[in-house]
C-alpha cells in the first residue's frame, strides 16, 4: 500500500505507539479508523496487524470517523468526555445471556462447598474447569475463566492450601449421603413440599460486649465494651435456626433457657404455627435436613420422641435425614442463614434479647433472603431421660440404607 503524508511504515508505527496507550477504547477505534482513512486503502489490514486491534474494529473506526462532526477548535463535552461505548454496546454479561446460569452452577456445587460456617465466604472441591465442563454440557457456553467470576458473584474465594482439619469419622458413605440428601431435596421441592435445614447457631451473651467485626463510627470514638465476657445478667441465648431450602426464607427462635431437643422441636413447632400453615397449606410431610450431633442429633432419644409428639399433634409425617460426622458445614442453613446473621450483627454488642430479635428480623440478601424471628421464653430442662419402653413406642422406622441417618417418623394412630 502507499503510505502516502507518512514517511514509511516505520514512521506510521512510531506515531501509533505513541497515541495507542493514551487513548482509551472509543479513542482508539476513532483514531485508528481516522488514520486508516487518511492513510488510504489497504491501510486498515495494516493498522489491524501493526496493533492486534481486528480489522472489523477499525473498519467501524472509519465510518464513526466519517459521519463525525469535524472542528479542529472544538473540546470534548462533559458529558461525553467518560464513554467509551454507544449506549446498549460492548459484550452481554454471561448471566444476560443465561439468566438462570448461576441457579444450574449452584445446583453442581450441592455437596461440594466446605467452609467456614460463620463466614459467608465459602469455596468448592470442585475445580472450575470441571463446573465449565458440567455446564457445557447443559447447553451453557461457558469457560473456566467465566465460572471463576461466577463463583465469585456467588460468595466463592478462590483458596491455597487450607489449614482445616475436619473432626469426627464422617464414614465410607459420607459422599453417598451427600447425594441422597440432595436428590430428596429436589424431589421434595419440585413437588411443592417444605425442605427444613435446622440447627442451633452458637450461644450469644447479652450485655454490653464486644462482637467480632467492625462497623462505621465517628473517626476516634469506637464503640466502649467490657473488657472481659464473663456471663453477665443477661445471660445467654440459644437462636435456633430453620431455614426453608425452597423458599429461602429463614426463621429463628431466640431461647432464654437450655438448648435441649424439646427446644429444638418447639422451634419447629412455632415455624409450622406462624409460616408453615400458610406457606403449605395442604402439605402433610416435611424433610428436614439436620447435623449429627447436638439438640437435634441422630443419637438424641428425646429429638425423637419430642418430634414424634409433634407429627402425632399436627398429622404430619417428618422424614429425618442428618449430615454425617464432622460435615455440619454442608448444611445449608449455616451458609444461607447463620453467615448472613453474624454479618448483620458485626460489631454490635448484643445488649438486649430485643437487640437480637430487630437485628436478625433486619437481615436481607441481594438474593431475597428474608427472616422472622421470635422469642422462644420457655424453660427447658437439661439432662431429660428417655427410657427404652417410651422409644419402642415410636412410629419410626429407619430406611434400609444407613437408618442411623434416615429414618421417618409418621403420626401414630389416635385411640
Amino acid at each position: 500500500m502507499d503510505w502516502g503524508c507518512m514517511d514509511d511504515r516505520a514512521g506510521v508505527e512510531e506515531f501509533v505507539g505513541t497515541m495507542m496507550p493514551e487513548l482509551d477504547e472509543k479513542r482508539r477505534r476513532l483514531f485508528l479508523g481516522g488514520l486508516s482513512i487518511m492513510l488510504g486503502q489497504g491501510s486498515a489490514t495494516e493498522l489491524s496487524e501493526m496493533t492486534g486491534i481486528t480489522k472489523q474494529t477499525i473498519t467501524a473506526g472509519r465510518r464513526e470517523a466519517k459521519a463525525a462532526e469535524k472542528d479542529p477548535s472544538a473540546r470534548p463535552k462533559a458529558d461525553n468526555a467518560a464513554r467509551i461505548r454507544s449506549p446498549g454496546g460492548g459484550r452481554k454479561r454471561i448471566t444476560e445471556i443465561y439468566p438462570d446460569i448461576l441457579v444450574k452452577l449452584e445446583g453442581l456445587l450441592d455437596g461440594n462447598v466446605v467452609g467456614d460456617p460463620e463466614s459467608p465466604i465459602t469455596w468448592t472441591t470442585k475445580g472450575t474447569e470441571d463446573l465449565a465442563r458440567e455446564l457445557r454440557a447443559m447447553g451453557y457456553q461457558v469457560s473456566r475463566e467465566t465460572v471463576g467470576s461466577l463463583l465469585k458473584e456467588l460468595g466463592f474465594s478462590l483458596q491455597q492450601n487450607r489449614k482445616y482439619v475436619q473432626t469426627g469419622d464422617p464414614g465410607p458413605d459420607r459422599d453417598a449421603q451427600f447425594r441422597f440428601i440432595q436428590k430428596e431435596t429436589s424431589t421434595f421441592i419440585d413437588a411443592g413440599r417444605p425442605v427444613l435445614s435446622v440447627d442451633t447457631k452458637k450461644k450469644e451473651l447479652i450485655g454490653n460486649y464486644a462482637n467480632n467485626g467492625s462497623e462505621y463510627r465517628p473517626a476516634g470514638k469506637p464503640r466502649d465494651v467490657l473488657d472481659h465476657d464473663f456471663e453477665g445478667p443477661g445471660g445467654k441465648i440459644s437462636p435456633y435456626g430453620i431455614y426453608d431450602v425452597g423458599d429461602n426464607t429463614g426463621f429463628i427462635a431466640v431461647g432464654i433457657s437450655a438448648d435441649t431437643a424439646e427446644f429444638a422441636v418447639n422451634s419447629i413447632r412455632t415455624w409450622i404455627h406462624t409460616v408453615g400453615r400458610e406457606r403449605y397449606p395442604t402439605a402433610s410431610d416435611i424433610l428436614i435436613t439436620a447435623d449429627c450431633g447436638g439438640s437435634n442429633g441422630r443419637r438424641n432419644r428425646l429429638w425423637k420422641v419430642s418430634l414424634q409428639k409433634l407429627a402425632d399433634e399436627e398429622d404430619i409425617t417428618f422424614h429425618v435425614r442428618h449430615y454425617p460426622p464432622g460435615t455440619s458445614k454442608w448444611n445449608k442453613i449455616e451458609h444461607r442463614l447463620f453467615s448472613h446473621i453474624s454479618m448483620g450483627w458485626r460489631g454490635q454488642p448484643l445488649t438486649s434479647i430485643q437487640v437480637v430479635v430487630d437485628l436478625i428480623s433486619s437481615v436481607t440478601t441481594d438474593k431475597g433472603l428474608k427472616v422472622r424471628c421470635v422469642v422462644d421464653d420457655n424453660d427447658y430442662e437439661k439432662g431429660i431421660k428417655v427410657a427404652d419402653e417410651e422409644m419402642e413406642g415410636l412410629n419410626i422406622r429407619p430406611l434400609a440404607w444407613r437408618g442411623d441417618w434416615n429414618y421417618t417418623i409418621y403420626p401414630r394412630e389416635k385411640s
